[in-house]
């Protein structure tokens, strides 16, 4: 990363970064790069002269604004990128051979701690990964349903061992199921189960308190919807109560409607029981 030529290249880590940023933004304004970059006009002006003698990108004036000038790569700038991005790939697939899926999850853990410890995220811009289960992560969603429930809403071991039951009779031969992920760590999940040929269930839909207001919650719903419809259901129910107010603002935002509900306890508290459905 330091040496004069990246990846045996004869450009700088910093001109490579230029490169990538306007393979990205296909066209940006050199104060919009300069700011992005944080970096010397001067310095950010040699840079781009050299890019430019080299035939790797175009500078022009703005049509709606002279005072503008604008940069873009040329196809050879584009086909150097990407012969720079795909050594860079091969590179960290090198790096990376040699470790355990396990151990590859754990780098990626702690380069997420990192980045989170010494760099504030803009609020509601944290991605998010959704991926299918792995090994360990039913019993996550078991563990997690349990504290969380009995946390804010005073709910028992007898959901807890409703989650274990469901999580049980999960079969990835014949249902689907999504673990959230954020900073590498897990952050939510839902699966969407078969009922009959022609009905899908909405399940264990849960998003951690740290990952809430991401959006997260109505990507996890949609993603069980596209799911559903793909695999040719005509009708996809779900169970829940009348209490989880967040969650039924999604319902209702992806389509779903009440169908009926009654008067129910849990750990006993009085709790009212829903049965919501949305014709695919």
């Amino acid at each position: 990363m330091l040496q004069a030529g990246m990846l045996d290249s004869p450009y700088s880590l910093t001109e490579v970064r230029v490169l990538f940023e306007l393979a990205r933004a296909e066209q940006m304004e050199t104060g919009e790069l300069r700011s992005l970059l944080d970096l010397d006009a001067g310095y950010l002006s040699r840079i781009l002269t050299r890019l430019d003698g080299d035939g790797l990108i175009v500078r022009e004036r703005s049509a709606s604004d002279a005072r503008r000038q604008l940069v873009r790569l040329t196809p050879a700038g584009s086909g150097t990128f990407a012969a720079l991005d795909r050594r860079s790939a091969e590179e960290i697939e090198r790096l990376l051979a040699t470790l355990t899926g396990e151990d590859q999850a754990r780098l990626v853990e702690s380069m997420a701690t990192v980045r989170r410890l010494l760099g504030a995220a803009e609020p509601g811009r944290e991605p998010f990964v959704i991926r299918p289960p792995r090994t360990g992560d039913l019993g996550w969603v078991v563990y997690r349903h349990g504290v969380l429930y009995a946390e804010e809403y005073g709910w028992g071991t007898e959901f807890e061992q409703l989650v274990a039951r469901i999580t049980a009779d999960f079969d990835p031969a014949r249902d689907a199921g999504w673990i959230a992920e954020v900073g590498g760590e897990r952050a939510g999940c839902v699966f969407c189960v078969r009922q009959d040929d022609q009905t899908a269930k909405l399940r264990l839909l849960l998003v951690e308190p740290s990952a809430r207001g991401l959006g997260l919650g109505r990507r996890l719903v949609e993603e069980c919807l596209r799911h559903a419809r793909a695999e040719g259901y005509k009708r996809i129910t779900l169970w829940t109560r009348g209490c989880l107010t967040s969650a039924l603002r999604i319902y209702q935002a992806t389509g779903f409607e009440l169908e009926s509900e009654q008067p129910g306890r849990e750990n006993g508290l009085e709790v009212t029981d829903q049965v919501w459905s949305l014709d695919l």
